[in-house]
């Protein structure tokens, strides 16, 4: 699966987690439906791993949300689905001090990453990595107190069965937590003083789109309402509450952040240009024009900010 730091529609284009190989979908463009064969992992990699750096005060905060839960299990293992290059799963090692921690992923070279992160970190002990395919069960991953799932669910297309999956495999008292929804980012001013006011807006429009094409496109699609506390109540679990954790990185950025903010637009620049109009085209090359002072590596009012849901539900 591969790492997308996104939410569905309301995901960034490189995404932090992304499941099997639908990755590339929120890429978003991966055209929602390239195979994960197809990106450059030595070029995306780092990409996921900056958003994954930028994006950790709010995995943070959903992490230990969960460890002091007055009801939490003791935590002896955890399933990262969707790891990518492994920065979250590290963090969720570092939350739960006494478990094992499985990052599991679609592209083995981003389990790579996620095994040579833990080294660095030094928690190669109890950091495992797991290549799998989620389209094909979740049977064989093994039992686990804290199953997360980062933006991963709806890359399956039968997310009622997998979510099923998940609860199979808790656990008595175990949790599965859920990060689906939450607000689009938004990186720029309404009106840049230049072409038509709106463009992140619009862009937002396509990315949405675009989505709702690649679920379409997944095999064994199928609809479901997006009340994600209902869907896990559906497969046996207690919901146990839903939190929104926010970034807000404010102007000006660190140049860190404006680097992945400059990927993450000239990755729409080059997905969305037969969608775009002439005049948002000739607006994004101009942010993306390094020696333009209104430009996104220039202007002094770009930022950061972006809010994702977790839903927790528990087996009894």
């Amino acid at each position: 699966m591969s790492q997308h730091t996104g939410h569905g529609p309301h995901a960034s284009t490189t995404h932090s987690h992304h499941p099997g190989t639908a990755h590339a979908g929120h890429h978003h463009g991966h055209g929602h439906q390239q195979d994960a064969g197809d990106f450059d992992w030595d070029v995306m990699g780092p990409m996921l791993e900056l958003e994954a750096e930028l994006s950790r005060p709010q995995y943070e905060q959903a992490a230990r949300w969960i460890a002091a839960l007055p009801e939490a299990p003791k935590v002896r293992r955890v399933l990262d689905i969707g790891s990518g290059p492994g920065l979250i799963t590290c963090l969720l090692a570092e939350v739960f001090p006494e478990a094992e921690v499985v990052a599991v992923d679609g592209t083995p070279a981003l389990l790579e990453r996620a095994r040579n992160h833990a080294e660095r970190l030094g928690l190669g002990d109890r950091v495992r990595t797991r290549h799998a395919d989620l389209h094909d069960g979740v049977g064989s991953l093994g039992e686990a107190d804290l199953i997360w799932a980062g933006n991963s669910l709806h890359h399956m297309g039968d997310q009622r069965a997998v979510l099923a999956g998940f609860a199979g495999l808790l656990r008595p008292g175990g949790i599965v937590a859920l990060a689906e929804g939450g607000l689009q980012p938004r990186r720029l001013p309404r009106d840049l003083g230049f072409g038509r006011p709106g463009l992140e807006a619009r862009l937002e429009a396509i990315q949405a789109d675009v989505f709702e094409d690649m679920r379409a496109a997944l095999p064994g699609s199928k609809r479901e309402t997006e009340d994600w506390s209902a869907l896990l109540a559906a497969v046996g679990l207690t919901p146990q509450g839903t939190r929104t954790f926010l970034l807000d990185l404010p102007a000006p950025l660190s140049d860190r952040a404006r680097e992945f903010i400059t990927v993450e637009f000239a990755r729409r620049r080059e997905m969305f240009q037969e969608r775009l109009t002439a005049e948002d085209v000739a607006a994004l090359d101009r942010l993306l024009d390094a020696d333009d002072p209104a430009g996104l590596r220039q202007r002094p009012d770009v930022y950061l900010l972006s809010a994702r849901t977790v839903h927790l539900g528990r087996r009894g």
